[in-house]
């Protein structure tokens, strides 16, 4: 592996990890101000393990079998798909946007990233498109953006932390 793409992998883990934190950091200040419970992740690792024994789709993925370690996977999942999220955004902006990164292309690709829990994740774990199945949906989907506009103004911040040092 050559050393531009080691950094390339080191850059986005960090970039990342540092978007999913600064996302979590904010669902935990809802969940103490708010009384607004974050995602149970677990639901997240007990969705990609029955994928994996080839069920895609669930009615409701919280009356699914549980399966060992689901809350361990979910979260590392949640954090791999952060990391995967912030190569991405690497690759489209290129390498100049992490060593003087700006805040308004995070922030819109953080909010395109919704697309992936609305069209994808829970449409699979019985929430329906856009989470129309849950009890509230506009509630819902708006927590979704709001949440993924702030995972963007996280990857904004973590590029700014490590950016002025790669340069």
């Amino acid at each position: 592996m050559n050393s531009e793409t080691l950094n390339f992998i080191v850059t986005s883990v960090v970039i990342g990890v540092g978007a999913t934190l600064v996302m979590d950091i904010w669902a935990l200040t809802l969940r103490k101000f708010l009384g607004i419970m974050p995602l149970n992740y677990g639901l997240v690792g007990r969705w990609a393990v029955h994928m994996g024994k080839g069920t895609f789709r669930h009615e409701n993925i919280s009356k699914a079998k549980p399966v060992r370690a689901e809350l361990l996977i979910g979260w590392t999942l949640h954090y791999l798909t952060g990391v995967i999220f912030a190569a991405t955004l690497i690759m489209v902006l290129d390498n100049s946007w992490i060593t003087t990164p700006s805040v308004f292309p995070a922030i819109c690709f953080g909010a395109l990233t919704v697309g992936l829990p609305f069209f994808v994740m829970q449409p699979a774990m019985g929430l329906g498109i856009a989470a129309s199945k849950t009890p509230k949906p506009s509630v819902a989907r708006f927590r979704s953006v709001i949440t993924h506009i702030i995972f963007g103004f996280g990857l904004y911040l973590s590029a700014s932390m490590i950016g002025p040092h790669l340069s």
